[in-house]
């Protein structure tokens, strides 16, 4: 296994919705550690940068309209093999596909507004890391549990 830091985003959806809470609970109680965390406003600039491999898809628009539209709240989150922990824990990214127990399973009603977004290589993770958080957000410490998970 290996340790691995990846990106989270509670997007607007969730934050309107008052899930947010539950939302990291999964993340935490799976045994991941949180890293960094924070409310924001993602404007063009950042959901620009933040979804620059999307530009010539049709929906492009409509993604930075709706990531745009509200606050959302950004996690670092870190653990084996952190990347595909969380995105099994997101479930697929068709909430309608998505399976019960996961995130978008459990929450998630259609395609744009499916909760959450994770990164999908350790390679974006990195990237995305950096894009949402400056190194002095981010937090090393033990967790005394950490044995335990």
């Amino acid at each position: 296994m290996s340790m691995q830091r990846t990106l989270v985003l509670c997007k607007p959806d969730t934050v309107q919705r008052g899930l947010v809470g539950r939302v990291v609970s999964r993340f935490e109680e799976k045994g991941l550690k949180l890293v960094g965390m924070k409310m924001l406003r993602v404007d063009e600039s950042l959901a620009g940068r933040h979804y620059a491999e999307h530009v010539e898809k049709p929906f492009y628009a409509d993604l930075l309209a709706f990531i745009t539209a509200s606050p959302i709240v950004a996690l670092a989150v870190e653990g084996d093999n952190a990347v595909e922990v969380v995105r099994n824990l997101m479930g697929v990214t068709n909430p309608q596909k998505a399976g019960s127990g996961t995130i978008r399973g459990d929450f998630g009603l259609n395609l744009t507004m499916n909760l959450v977004h994770g990164s999908d290589s350790l390679a974006s993770a990195q990237r995305e890391v950096a894009l949402f958080f400056a190194p002095e957000e981010l937090h090393d410490y033990e967790i005394a549990l950490r044995k335990w998970t």
